[in-house]
């Protein structure tokens, strides 16, 4: 059944935020002839298998927008994503397989980001070098040199990126961070970010013929070449080191982003980490489905974080979330709202999100997508100030990249402070780049 925009928006959580346009069945460039239409940001949503999905309803969701293009290596993702758009809009966006090729389109003005990770960085590099602004996904790259280019290009072009922070969106947990640093906690010190879920083996991958609705090719991109298997597309990418960054950056990447906002903090000067492939075994799994990473700043702050990606055991009855201590009280954060408590762990004080975010668990859309999404539009259209940019969210990647660093050599990491750089270890050293298929290097 079509969903009719009109009533899409007005569900939303942001149907009064501005002028509806969409649905008309026009082109890109006919909407920019449109009277009073001046504001109309076009978008290209690129990787439409699950949070691009998502993508496109909290594009829609905002007024003043409209996707022309569906960009994906999977047709079928492509057919997906372009009836998404004809079920909310009742028009068609056009659809591509190539980004090289949609980057050439003048009358786009904006894309997301929502491939697998080794992607991310070149696309975002590649779209603001041709103009375009960028809601990317987090992570914001695969290693921690492609944050710097893209840093570098984000600086560069002064276009807008906006990293997939979207707690970073949520009006209680900007309550919760903005009375921590009043001292309503006293003086925080101690953040603890968890993540649980109950994934399941991904089994040993056979070597089997390329589907045909498959650009193996091109999905593979800047990574090196290999043969395709049966256990890797769609998701199963995450579990190993040629394009994933498992379950820090796949998911930490948002609750040690929390945490270091709430105690005002950036790069530690130490890191370390411990775990392994404890669940299960035996499978093509190359990450760490249960892992504990510390980040220690001087003498006077502490950031941990325990992912456990198969065993759901909750913390405080949730999946994922934060707890922040200070020297009077506590405050545990999370994607509904927040609970203050005294130092003897009486609550104080609750706050709930009233319908923004539509979950506590590990996935993360809803309301609070279109929130993160309306900030990044404020910002192309007036220069608003933005949530989660690109050079900060940066820091809460790459501190999640310094700790899968750490896990693989063994040993504790010694940081620069200023660059998030590791010093002194010539191997962890090396971890902080990969190498690129030959022609797919960054520049």
């Amino acid at each position: 059944m079509k969903t009719n925009r009109r009533e899409f928006i007005k569900k939303s959580a942001l149907g009064t935020a501005g002028l509806t346009i969409g649905g008309m069945g026009l082109s890109a460039a006919s909407y920019r002839r449109i009277i009073g239409a001046n504001d109309t940001v076009v978008f290209a949503a690129v990787g439409v298998n699950g949070r691009g999905i998502a993508n496109i309803q909290a594009v829609l969701g905002c007024t003043g927008t409209v996707i022309s293009h569906i960009c994906d290596v999977d047709s079928r993702a492509v057919e997906k994503g372009i009836e998404e758009v004809n079920n909310i809009t009742g028009s068609k966006p056009a659809g591509i397989e190539d980004i090289r090729k949609l980057l050439e389109d003048k009358s786009i003005d904006a894309i997301t980001i929502a491939t697998p990770d080794h992607w991310h960085a070149p696309m975002a590099i590649m779209a603001a070098q041709a103009g375009k602004n960028v809601y990317l996904e987090k992570p914001s790259s695969h290693n921690i040199n492609e944050n710097e280019l893209l840093v570098e290009v984000y600086r560069k072009t002064g276009k807008v990126i906006q990293m997939g922070n979207q707690q970073r969106s949520a009006p209680t947990s900007i309550e919760a961070v903005e009375r921590i640093k009043r001292g309503d906690i006293g003086r925080p010190y101690f953040g603890k970010a968890w993540y649980a879920n109950t994934r399941g083996p991904i089994g040993i991958g056979k070597e089997v013929p390329v589907p045909g609705w498959l650009n193996w090719e091109l999905w593979q991109g800047p990574a090196p070449r290999t043969v395709y298997r049966d256990n890797i597309v769609h998701y199963n990418w995450h579990w190993f080191w040629r394009w994933g960054t498992g379950e820090l950056l796949n998911n930490a990447t948002h609750e040690v982003d929390v945490c270091r906002w709430a105690l005002g903090v950036d790069y530690p000067d130490k890191v370390s980490a411990l775990g392994g492939r404890l669940h299960y075994s035996g499978d093509d799994w190359e990450f760490y489905d249960t892992q504990v990473v510390n980040y220690q700043y001087g003498t006077d702050k502490l950031i941990t974080w325990e992912g456990k990606s198969c065993n759901g055991m909750r913390d405080y009855s949730m999946d994922r979330g934060v707890l922040i201590q200070g020297t009077e009280g506590s405050l545990v954060l999370h994607r509904n709202g927040y609970e203050m408590y005294n130092l003897s762990g009486e609550l104080n004080d609750r706050k709930q999100e009233s319908g923004i975010s539509e979950t506590t668990g590990t996935r993360g859309s809803g309301g609070l997508d279109v929130l993160h999404m309306y900030n990044f539009l404020e910002a192309i259209r007036n220069g608003t100030g933005l949530h989660a940019p690109i050079d900060d969210g940066a820091v809460s990647v790459n501190m999640c990249h310094l700790g899968n660093i750490s896990q693989k050599v063994g040993r504790m990491l010694e940081v620069d402070a200023e660059t998030g750089k590791v010093t002194r270890d010539q191997e962890a050293m090396a971890l902080m780049s990969r190498d690129y298929e030959s022609g797919w290097e960054l520049d």
